[in-house]
């Protein structure tokens, strides 16, 4: 998704781009085409995602790395990678097509499958067994501020209860469940729902902050970082992180936001977010929710 402006805005010459969510490695195959002197550290927390990606870019050799690694793992698989600072770094918080349309992982209601939604299944709990302990107002929490979705608490509620008495194993029950409470089984009513679960179920909003945190010091004066946000949580945690918070007036309690960006490490170089084209949002509606921002390390 936003091929074209993705490369646009990372690709600086030589050196080590890191392609934190490397997935089927298209992203990372256009990278390395396109500059001959780029290497490439690709990390993924998904096994299932790397092995698919290393097949594909097998021809390019020594110039790629790849690593398992969560977000919150970058800094361990950048320092097994030789530690360089890097020139660019592409965060595309988005899933695949091969994970959304696998029925086994339970994260699309259009594919009935055991409610898992893990993007890594060799650890951590699968969603059914998560949702069997949870708490409901935490549960509830979890959708308002994931999905924005309309009678959190009664859903919750609900859930729990199914999840409690084992009615709440496949993605077919969920579905038929939010149906049920919310009289509304619209994709549109079930795709924030669905979304929810999974960020909570992986946790996506600490591993998106830890990774952000840790990028001032890994990327090179100059360097890039590009992120593709598909959900406002993760649009606003980037925007906090690399454009910075506004500095409160103590006399007129009014946000600066000059003084913050200039103390700040990152120079935005999109000013307005950046959203696909009507031509690929045709071809790939998948592409409609999209935004891409970067921004460049200043110099020390």
């Amino acid at each position: 998704m936003l091929l074209r402006e993705t490369l646009g805005f990372l690709l600086g010459g030589a050196g080590l781009y890191l392609d934190a969510t490397l997935g089927d490695g298209g992203h990372a195959l256009a990278v390395l085409d396109a500059e001959p002197r780029a290497r490439l550290l690709g990390c993924d927390r998904d096994p299932d995602a790397l092995a698919v990606a290393g097949e594909r870019l097998a021809r390019f050799g020594e110039r790629v790395m790849l690593r398992h690694a969560m977000f919150r793992e970058l800094p361990r698989a950048h320092r097994e990678a030789g530690g360089e600072p890097l020139a660019g770094a592409l965060f595309d918080f988005g899933l695949s097509s091969r994970q959304i349309d696998d029925p086994a992982r339970g994260i699309s209601f259009s594919h009935d499958g055991p409610l898992d939604q893990r993007m890594d299944r060799s650890s951590g709990e699968p969603l059914a067994a998560k949702l069997a302990h949870a708490d409901a107002d935490e549960l509830a929490g979890v959708l308002r501020e994931y999905g924005d979705v309309r009678h959190a608490a009664r859903l919750a509620r609900a859930i729990v209860d199914a999840a409690r008495s084992g009615g709440l194993a496949t993605t077919g029950q969920l579905a038929a469940l939010v149906g049920r409470v919310l009289a509304d089984s619209r994709p549109r009513v079930l795709a924030p729902v669905f979304q929810a679960l999974r960020i909570w179920t992986n946790d996506e909003m600490t591993d998106i902050d830890a990774a952000l945190a840790w990028l001032p010091v890994a990327v090179r004066d100059g360097g890039v970082v590009v992120t593709l946000s598909y959900h406002s949580g993760e649009d606003r945690r980037v925007k906090h992180a690399l454009r910075g918070s506004p500095r409160v007036s103590a006399s007129r309690r009014l946000p600066v936001m000059e003084d913050a960006e200039a103390a700040g490490p990152w120079q935005e170089m999109t000013r307005k977010v950046v959203v696909p084209s009507d031509e690929e949002q045709q071809s790939n509606p998948r592409a409609r929710s999209a935004r891409l921002r970067a921004f460049r390390r200043k110099s020390r």
